[in-house]
C-alpha cells in the first residue's frame, strides 16, 4: 500500500507493492488462498486496505502494525 517514492527506501523482501490508490484495479492480483500481510508506512493505508480486502471476500488478510516504522526485519 506505499508509494513509489515509499518503496525506493526499502521493501520487505518478496513483497509485491500495490499502492493504496490501486487496489479497486489490482486486487485481483492477491491470491484469496494465500495469507496476506497488508503494510504501509505506518499502519493507516494498510488498515484501509485490509477492510477493502475483507468487503471483497478476503478472508486471510493482516494488517502489520506500525507498518514498515515497525518492521525489524530486512528491507531490500
Amino acid at each position: 500500500m506505499r508509494e513509489p517514492s515509499e518503496v525506493a527506501s526499502g521493501r520487505i523482501p518478496g513483497a509485491v507493492n500495490i499502492p493504496l490508490g490501486q487496489l479497486p484495479q489490482r486486487f485481483g492480483e492477491i491470491d484469496r488462498t494465500r495469507e496476506t500481510v497488508v503494510v504501509c508506512r505506518s499502519g493507516m493505508r494498510s488498515t484501509k486496505a485490509c477492510k477493502f480486502l475483507a468487503g471483497q471476500g478476503y478472508d486471510n488478510v493482516w494488517n502489520l502494525m506500525g507498518g514498515m516504522s515497525g518492521w525489524r526485519g530486512s528491507v531490500q
